[in-house]
């Protein structure tokens, strides 16, 4: 059962306010943002607005890739790890890759939630993206979206052996994004983030272009932007970005929550 009306996503937007004048925007830029990927472009692809619009902002975001995509139609892996590597910098990113089960491989395991959970401690994010839940869409998408959920729970247990020689570390939240449309969780409620900005669709823009290796498939540039697009005609701005909560979300007050999809 969703939590609200699928059909009224909240609309957040940062255009009202700035690290620099408003308190609160000011405290959440300090916790770093943490996103993971699959594959070398589906945080580009997925999320990248949002990672743009949050370094913009003065936000640390550190990417984490966990396959080469060795096992993609187009593309070396060394390619793919430099064009991932590119667009991060492009992004305003840091970025690291680390090895699973590699591409089209990826199993659930606990040995696989705690490296994530290490990563987690290691960085003390504020908030994590992962790939969505949904399963159909890759495999190996909602597969680490689920390790990522775990790794969540697992990065603040204090005596989980395994990382007893790091703090525990509880995140403040974990959204979700759907690298595609299947794969759009149907029972959540999205956050819809206003990518508007000249400025963030060009570099959230250059920054999917960098994967030029993909381009051989079809023009993912294009049919990302029309998503983005589309969302945003559904809250009355040019683009918006569609993230999708774990989990309710807490607001000390209601001038926190942005503002309905909806214009009633």
């Amino acid at each position: 059962m969703p939590l609200t009306d699928p059909m009224k996503p909240t609309l957040k937007s940062s255009r009202k306010s700035s690290p620099t004048t408003d308190p609160k925007r000011r405290s959440l830029t300090l916790h770093p943002l943490l996103a993971f990927g699959a594959h070398p472009d589906d945080i580009e692809f997925g999320c990248g607005a949002v990672i743009a619009s949050e370094a913009r902002a003065g936000r640390k975001v550190h990417l984490v890739v966990c396959s080469r995509g060795e096992a993609g139609t187009n593309g070396t892996p060394a390619q793919r790890i430099a064009e991932a590597a590119s667009a991060a910098k492009i992004l305003g990113a840091t970025i690291e890759f680390l090895e699973l089960d590699g591409d089209a491989h990826l199993e659930i395991c606990a040995a696989h939630a705690i490296k994530l959970a290490e990563i987690i401690r290691r960085f003390h994010p504020g908030a994590v993206l992962a790939p969505s839940l949904v399963e159909n869409q890759h495999p190996d998408h909602w597969r680490l979206g689920k390790l990522v959920r775990d790794a969540a729970r697992l990065a603040r247990y204090g005596g989980l052996k395994e990382l007893r020689n790091q703090k525990p570390h509880d995140l403040t939240q974990l959204f979700f994004y759907a690298v595609t449309p299947e794969a759009e969780p149907h029972d959540l409620t999205p956050v819809l983030i206003d990518i508007s900005a000249p400025e963030i669709i060009a570099t959230w823009t250059a920054a999917m272009a960098a994967h030029q290796s993909q381009m051989a498939t079809r023009n993912y540039v294009e049919f990302q932007i029309t998503r983005a697009r589309l969302l945003g005609a559904r809250a009355g701005i040019n683009f918006a970005s569609a993230l999708f909560p774990n989990e309710p979300l807490v607001f000390e007050s209601l001038a926190q929550a942005g503002r309905g999809a909806r214009r009633f």
